[in-house]
């Protein structure tokens, strides 16, 4: 299988549908079925007590599983989440950037199945573990 999307194309991409996100999430590495992605951690990103909130972790896990896809399959900007399931595992460092690992174990026609690990920068642990299922639409639906 081979990237139809090179990593500076994917992130105008996710630039150009998600403006909202521009600034939040950094392709680190890109492969095919693989990609890295940082999630420099600000404190838009943190809960009381000064942890990364879950939300945050959900939206890195989300958004790498939806990049990966999107590298795999072109511009579909339609591909849509349909499943996750996210363990929090441990604290993450205070104030260390995040980065999660995604590999999409799974790329059919309709549906796509990623796992991805999240670490806090600088820790071998990781602090969380998400499985996301993404829905592909029909071609020229998207």
């Amino acid at each position: 299988m081979e990237l139809r999307i090179g990593r500076a194309e994917l992130a105008g991409y996710l630039a150009e549908v998600f403006p909202q996100v521009r600034d939040d999430f950094v392709i680190e590495e890109l492969a095919p079925m693989r990609i890295r992605v940082r999630m420099p951690v600000a404190e838009r990103h943190l809960r009381p007590g000064g942890t990364v909130s879950g939300p945050s972790m959900f939206a890195l896990a989300d958004v790498s599983v939806y990049m990966a896809v999107l590298a795999m399959i072109g511009r579909e900007a339609l591909a849509v989440t349909t499943s996750c399931s996210i363990d929090f595992m441990r604290k993450p460092v205070a104030g260390a950037d995040l980065v999660c690992d995604c590999r999409l174990l799974k790329l059919g026609r309709v549906l796509a199945v990623g796992d991805c690990l999240i670490h806090s920068e600088g820790m071998e642990a990781p602090v969380a573990r998400a499985s996301m299922t993404y829905s592909i639409p029909p071609k020229g639906q998207g």
